[in-house]
């Protein structure tokens, strides 16, 4: 075998199945033009689920020059709102989707639909049904019984025709007839036994308002809107996947010249995290989180707002990967993409967020000094800052103990650490309160130890971080971790939510950097030790800044 057809076997081979079948239907002629499309009903916001849709749908446009659209399922207006679909839109163009202002909206094809209604009609493949919904379901039969025929199956097309208008000029009240598709009431695939593809239904609609009475199925408006968009490919989830012969049966005998082909992929199952729409809306109402976009949510304006990068989430997709079998993904992936996507990215800055005060005896009363350093030691091109140093310091309550225990290296009285980027200073008393709580820790400088100078007099074993007192910026921090408890589950046995009490931990007294003053919504930065925090773009203003910690330093993910 020669190197061409090697490298051109592994081309092939490193293709995922969906883009296998892309090319044989290229290389076979049946499509000139890819075109794909998000179509979200816009009845919730977004959750990282659906990212994987909106990126691989765009992607794959993208790859083979051809055309994204994002189209608005909205045929159900009961659960669907303007602020969905704002959202929606926000969402996929932060994401990377890029669908360049093809927005397309199921209900601006109504018309379509009630006249490929009509034509199935007069081809004898659709009739009005008055059963009632539960007759239909007994009608219906189960997985191993057959169904049987609706006495109103047999309706002449002219009687269909009348009924169906009528239907449509509300002559009929809510859910007293319906129109079904005429296929077979015999079929293993009970999607295909006499589906119902309109209902009467009096609804407001977020678009068309009061326009219409009678509304499509989503079944039957689906297959329509890919074939009047031209979608070459419609990509979906595999519970869609008995629902294919449905959807190949209404573009067969609307007779589409250019069918378009479902396709169907795994969902992607995040563990301990929920994406359900109605549990997400449970929590909302409840005002058990503070809103769609409330950090500890995976809804995708949740992730953009605690400090998710689109970056991430597509590194995140990448490494999931397109596959025909359903699996869960550890959450501590996530993590890892954004933690790898930050790293070389953001400024490393000293935050102290369960302040103690720090003073250094034989320093000078009203001296403040600066030390150069470099915003990320990983990364020059980020620059460096001034950091101001004096004789009183915040650290961390955790970086003084009175009686420590073995190999704890940081301040306890007598012994020696470096501040960071500063000097060595050395415990010699601390206060506490009434209650014994330690308040103010005690120590001295050595002036020869100066970080930069070269000093090699004696080394020491911990080094801590600290901000300046009189400089320092007071701010709040929220700690997030799973809205659900990760030992017990997502869900009780009764169905409902297995919260976590701890799921938000807030600081309202925390201390950073001169630096951090004049920062902007979702700006990010690494609070050294504490992890990656990024500014509130909802909470947080001029007067308080408030900053969502994105993700830990320590991560429990190995990549491959």
């Amino acid at each position: 075998m020669d190197k061409d057809n090697v490298s051109e076997e592994k081309e092939v081979i490193s293709k995922n199945f969906i883009e296998q079948i892309i090319d044989k239907d290229i290389e076979e002629g049946k499509v000139q033009k890819v075109i794909t499309r998000f179509p979200p009903e816009p009845n919730g916001y977004l959750h990282i689920g659906h990212a994987k849709s909106i990126l691989l749908n765009s992607g794959l446009a993208e790859k083979y020059n051809g055309q994204f659209n994002l189209r608005f399922d909205d045929t159900n207006p009961t659960k669907e709102k303007t602020e969905f679909v704002e959202s929606i839109i926000d969402d996929v163009k932060w994401i990377g989707g890029s669908f360049e202002e093809r927005i397309f909206f199921a209900s601006n094809y109504f018309q379509e639909m009630y006249e490929a209604a009509v034509k199935l009609i007069k081809k004898g493949k659709a009739f009005v049904c008055d059963l009632t919904a539960e007759e239909i379901r007994t009608y219906r039969g189960t997985l191993t019984e057959p169904g049987k025929n609706s006495p109103y199956r047999e309706r002449s097309i002219e009687e269909n025709l009348e009924l169906f208008d009528k239907m449509k000029n509300g002559e009929f009240p809510d859910g007293s007839k319906v129109l079904r598709a005429k296929i077979d009431m015999a079929s293993p695939n009970i999607n295909l036994r006499d589906p119902v593809i309109y209902r009467v239904a009096r609804m407001t609609h977020h678009n068309t308002g009061d326009q219409w009475c009678i509304y499509p199925m989503y079944d039957f408006a689906h297959p329509i809107e890919d074939a009047i968009e031209h979608v070459t490919h419609s990509i979906c989830t595999l519970e869609f996947e008995d629902h294919r012969p449905l959807y190949d049966w209404v573009v067969r005998e609307l007779e589409y010249e250019q069918p378009p082909k479902q396709i169907e992929f795994a969902k992607m199952y995040l563990t301990n995290v929920i994406t359900g729409k109605r549990y997400i809306k449970k929590l909302v109402e409840e005002e058990v989180v503070d809103g769609w976009d409330d950090p500890r949510l995976v809804s995708i304006a949740a992730l953009r707002r605690r400090g998710f990068t689109p970056e991430s989430i597509r590194k995140f997709m990448d490494l999931c990967g397109v596959s025909k079998s359903n699996s869960s993904v550890d959450y501590a992936m996530l993590e890892y993409c954004i933690r790898e996507d930050l790293k070389l990215k953001q400024d490393r800055v000293m935050a102290v967020l369960d302040p103690i005060k720090l003073v250094i005896d034989n320093y000078e009363e009203d001296r403040i000094e600066y030390f150069d350093v470099q915003n990320n030691q990983e990364n020059e091109a980020l620059g460096t800052r001034k950091v101001p140093f004096g004789k009183v310091l915040y650290i961390d309550r955790e970086d003084f103990m009175i009686e420590p225990p073995k190999k704890y290296f940081r301040l306890f009285p007598g012994n020696e650490v470096r501040l960071m980027h500063a000097y060595f200073v050395k415990c010699v008393d601390y206060k506490t309160d009434e209650n014994g709580r330690v308040t103010e820790v005690h120590c001295t400088y050595d002036p020869e130890t100066r970080s930069g100078s070269g000093f090699t007099g004696r080394k020491v074993k911990g080094t801590i971080h600290w901000v300046e007192a009189s400089t320092a910026v007071s701010v709040e921090t929220r700690l997030y971790e799973n809205i659900v408890d990760e030992e017990k589950g997502v869900y009780n046995e009764d169905g409902s939510l297995n919260l976590n009490p701890d799921s938000l931990t807030i600081l309202d007294t925390c201390y950073v950097e001169p630096y951090l003053k004049n920062v902007k919504p979702l700006d990010r930065f690494q609070f050294v030790r504490h992890g990656y925090f990024c500014v509130d773009s909802k909470d947080s203003s001029d007067d308080r800044l408030v900053f969502n910690r994105i993700v830990s330093l320590k991560s429990s993910y190995k990549p491959n």
